[in-house]
């Protein structure tokens, strides 16, 4: 009898142990023309530097999070630079940070499919630990011009429980947040941050992941009302 309830003790707390992750994050990048090798080089460095930041990267060790990195740019041109990586110490998350930093440009002369970007990144939930959150934080700074426009894959992120937030560098498009708060973010507390150009971006990366990795805002209407941006 004592051996029939423990295998039923094991078999209740097993799903329990085996969410022990708080957030999956895909950290997915533009790497579009309209990117250059400097601004690809930014972009590495300002999120291994935010992946370092003091508040990110205690708030991924005790989320026990799993993060990868994507690059995307047009149709059929998606790639997992990085694959899911555990982090459970402050070893790990140094690890993250120096994969990032030396990750090396997949393309650079292709057009900007948001839309593919987030089903290319979508599907590689299937492959991540179980984890109470799942979430892509998606940067760019055009809109997409190519493939199926990234509203239609709102169903499907929903369905899946992903949540989509988004970095903007308006560096030559105005207002470009509008576009990525009516047509790309989706789901409960999403947001979207912006940088005025790439110098800026740094800095708003590593805000951005503040947010994103230390307890989740929600908000009314399950998105942040559009002047709250992080």
């Amino acid at each position: 009898m004592r051996t029939v309830l423990y295998v039923i003790f094991l078999n209740l707390i097993a799903p329990i142990q085996a969410r022990a992750c708080e957030l999956a994050l895909a950290l997915a990048v533009d790497v579009s023309g309209s990117v250059d090798q400097d601004e690809y080089n930014v972009q590495m460095q300002g999120l291994a530097d935010a992946v370092r930041d003091g508040v990110v990267s205690e708030a991924l060790v005790q989320a026990e999070a799993a993060v990868m990195l994507v690059q995307w740019t047009g149709s059929s041109r998606q790639v997992v630079s990085l694959p899911w990586k555990r982090i459970r110490t402050f070893d790990d998350v140094e690890a993250l940070a120096a994969a990032v930093e030396t990750t090396p440009r997949q393309w650079r002369n292709f057009s900007t499919a948001i839309g593919e970007a987030l089903a290319f990144t979508l599907r590689q939930f299937e492959t991540a630990p179980l984890c109470r959150r799942r979430v892509i934080d998606v940067s760019g700074d055009g809109v997409s011009n190519e493939g199926i426009e990234p509203r239609k894959r709102h169903p499907q992120l929903r369905a899946a429980g992903v949540v989509v937030n988004a970095l903007v560098i308006e560096a030559s498009i105005s207002n470009l947040r509008a576009y990525f708060w009516e047509n790309v973010i989706i789901g409960e507390g999403a947001f979207v941050a912006t940088a005025d150009d790439y110098s800026d971006y740094p800095d708003r990366i590593r805000q951005k992941l503040r947010r994103e990795t230390t307890k989740q805002l929600v908000c009314a209407a399950q998105r942040c009302a559009p002047g709250e941006d992080g």
